[in-house]
């Protein structure tokens, strides 16, 4: 007779996945508020540099305590800087400077509408075939931008213009980190590789931060150091390492599309805790950038 008891025990590794993975959009999305608070206490470059090198420490620090290697091979070196610049500084750069002009939200939204970019990109870069739902992607992405753009009228789109091309140009940067380690993968475990890109990418924003803009500790109220200990702690080390293990457990597919609840919850939890609008044009925008993720992921 065969064992039975395979089928409970992949039933079990399932749902571990989608808790993993659950705990990591609810970390994520509401890294989008508390980073639009520390903001307003604290230059945007500090705020975002400071709590990832700290939260690299700590993953160098996990990864040790598992047994992991913290070892880069030479050969490793060129990929893992790559995306370093392009998943990490790039992204931290543009999207802290982004909520100087949007509202965390939405800000979050045109953020993780990177999956529509990436599938355009891989297009001519990696040869990939531009299909019906990927085009239909596009034009979903575009439109929830556009909404975005029209949701509070002409003269409130227009003084926010300078946030949306930063979000975007966030967007399409990730969108190029992954596509580039699609095509050259890093072959290093999850918590090393992270605890790395993160590290080396928030040491320049860091340093330009402090000599451009020099943050004060003494500015920080109460509030304000809590949100950096949750960027800390939360965004840079736990949601991390709950994304690596859910990937480990789930298909690439499910997980990309299961954080789409991120923006969802940034949104929300924007609109509940900052007060910031959530109207009509803001919802169109999160359905239209959402389907066009899910198209762009499972095409």
């Amino acid at each position: 007779m065969s064992d039975p008891s395979p089928i409970p025990a992949q039933g079990r590794i399932a749902s571990g996945g989608l808790i993993l993975l659950a705990a990591t959009s609810l970390c994520w999305g509401l890294s989008w508020p508390v980073s639009k608070y520390v903001i307003s206490e604290w230059p945007p470059l500090p705020a975002r540099g400071l709590p990832g090198l700290v939260g690299s420490v700590l993953l160098f620090a996990y990864a040790a305590l598992r047994g992991e290697s913290l070892v880069v091979p030479r050969a490793q070196w060129g990929r893992v800087l790559v995306s370093t610049f392009f998943n990490v500084t790039v992204w931290m750069v543009v999207m802290g400077l982004a909520l100087l002009w949007m509202p965390a939200g939405e800000t979050a939204v045109i953020g993780f509408s990177m999956p529509v970019w990436t599938a355009l990109l891989a297009w001519p870069l990696l040869g990939e075939r531009l299909t019906g739902k990927r085009m239909l992607a596009l034009v979903l992405g575009f439109s929830g931008i556009a909404a975005l753009m029209g949701a509070d009228g002409f003269a409130a789109s227009a003084e926010r213009l300078p946030g949306v091309a930063l979000a975007l140009t966030g967007a399409i940067g990730f969108a190029l980190g992954t596509i580039f380690v699609k095509r050259f993968p890093i072959q290093l475990p999850g918590a090393t590789s992270a605890a790395w890109q993160i590290g080396l990418g928030c040491i320049p924003v860091s340093l330009i931060g402090c000599i451009v803009t020099p943050p004060r500790f003494d500015a920080l109220t109460a509030y304000g150091w809590a949100a950096l200990i949750y960027l800390t702690l939360i965004q840079f080390c736990l949601a991390y390492l709950c994304w690596f293990a859910a990937l480990r457990r789930l298909p690439a597919s499910v997980a990309a599309i299961g954080t789409m609840a991120t923006p969802v919850i940034g949104v929300v939890t924007s609109a509940i805790v900052l007060h910031e609008p959530l109207g009509l044009g803001q919802i169109a925008a999160l359905v239209m950038t959402l389907a066009g993720v899910a198209l762009a992921t499972r095409s």
